[in-house]
């Protein structure tokens, strides 16, 4: 199977940014580091993306689905949570949740827990993320405050209408 850009079953670069940003959100959520690594489409015939969190010195791996992260020519999304990283690291880490590719029809991403279940199932990835990425500006709150219903000039003895 070819693993070129144009193969559905490869993240697009769009994709990759949303995953990173995703990453890079759950690090700055959970206050520890947060890698996805991409998974290579040779062995399995589609790409996918694990997200994990290192295990730190205390952690008991008894308590976790425990993944290796990393190793020879590992692709991450995002920054890494801060981490400073060396080709060829590998890391214990817990398993939060997997995304792999898929080619049945209606049907891009499939959402693996760390149970390896397929607990969702979308053709928008933005559906199965914790949390809503957007490059829209939000308004505010302080644009609520401007009171557009009042007119530019106002007669003080006249009175006002709201609507």
């Amino acid at each position: 199977m070819s693993t070129n850009e144009t193969s559905p079953l490869v993240f697009t670069d769009e994709e990759l940014d949303l995953l990173g940003r995703t990453a890079d959100a759950m690090s700055a959520y959970m206050g520890k580091p947060v890698l996805a690594e991409i998974m290579d489409a040779d062995e399995t015939g589609f790409e996918w993306v694990i997200f994990a969190v290192p295990l730190d010195i205390q952690d008991n791996p008894d308590d976790h689905v425990v993944v290796e992260i990393g190793g020879a020519n590992a692709r991450y999304a995002g920054n890494t949570g801060g981490m400073t990283m060396k080709e060829g690291d590998v890391f214990d880490c817990e398993y939060l949740w997997a995304i792999q590719l898929s080619d049945l029809e209606g049907v891009r991403y499939i959402k693996v827990d760390h149970e390896g279940d397929e607990i969702a199932w979308t053709d928008r990835l933005q559906d199965i993320l914790p949390f809503i990425m957007t490059d829209e500006a939000i308004a505010s709150d302080d644009e609520d405050d401007d009171h557009d219903d009042m007119p530019d000039t106002e007669d003080p003895d006249k009175p006002r209408i709201l609507h």
